[in-house]
């Protein structure tokens, strides 16, 4: 972690963009990534060479019309560090991503010599305006209502030590919400929200609409961890 910290004590407002349609990224979350396009190649041996920095961005609705471009992303995204990295014989990378902070691109730098975007971006601190007895109160609430759900499975084992971790509570809330089978648009509005009660409101109320059935699919405890690679 100290790392992580020196990354961001390190980094100068200028972040490699990867925009992907389907997958918000998180601040405390890790994320296997397969890259194979041209673009997103040098995108990743640019960062190696350098601070090992990659910003997740979700692409916004009608990307599909012009992906090869430039589609419209949105302002908040998250950005990682590169913890692990394999290059394969054909150029393809395998990487795995470790969520950082949560950044605002104030405005994209397009360069001719880049196949890849990048963007002018500040980083967004989460803030609290409620008395530590909410915030426990809060953080209590989501262990009754949210723990349960997971069986008795290694997964579950996982997210009781996040409880009793020393994780902040607006932390827990980014990595339960990139855990979580909520829609895309609600992981995003989830990444937005930089106050701490306010996203834990919202996580216990978009955890309310989540069925049994479909808590224990996708939490199952039998199921592959790490997830699989996403693709770019």
């Amino acid at each position: 972690m100290n790392e992580d910290k020196a990354a961001l004590q390190n980094f100068e407002g200028i972040a490699r963009l990867f925009p992907l349609p389907n997958l918000v990224f998180f601040p405390h979350a890790m994320q296997p990534l397969h890259i194979f396009e041209t673009r997103y190649r040098q995108l990743t041996a640019d960062a190696l060479a350098g601070d090992r920095l990659i910003a997740l961005v979700l692409l916004q609705e009608g990307w599909e019309k012009n992906y090869d471009q430039a589609p419209a992303i949105h302002p908040i995204a998250c950005l990682g560090r590169i913890v692990a990295d394999q290059q394969m014989p054909d150029g393809r990378y395998n990487l795995l991503l470790r969520g950082l902070s949560r950044i605002r691109i104030i405005e994209e730098l397009p360069d001719p010599e880049l196949a890849y975007r990048r963007g002018r971006v500040e980083l967004v601190a989460d803030r609290c305006d409620a008395e530590l007895d909410e915030v426990m109160r809060l953080r209590q609430l989501m262990r009754e209502r949210i723990l349960p759900r997971f069986g008795d499975g290694q997964i579950a084992k996982q997210i009781e030590e996040l409880f009793h971790s020393e994780l902040s509570l607006g932390a827990l809330c980014d990595v339960l919400s990139f855990a979580l089978p909520m829609p895309t648009a609600w992981k995003q509005k989830m990444l937005e929200e930089t106050n701490e009660p306010s996203r834990a409101a919202m996580l216990l109320e978009g955890f309310s609409q989540i069925s049994p059935t479909q808590t224990g699919v996708a939490l199952n405890p039998n199921r592959k961890f790490p997830p699989d690679f996403s693709s770019n």
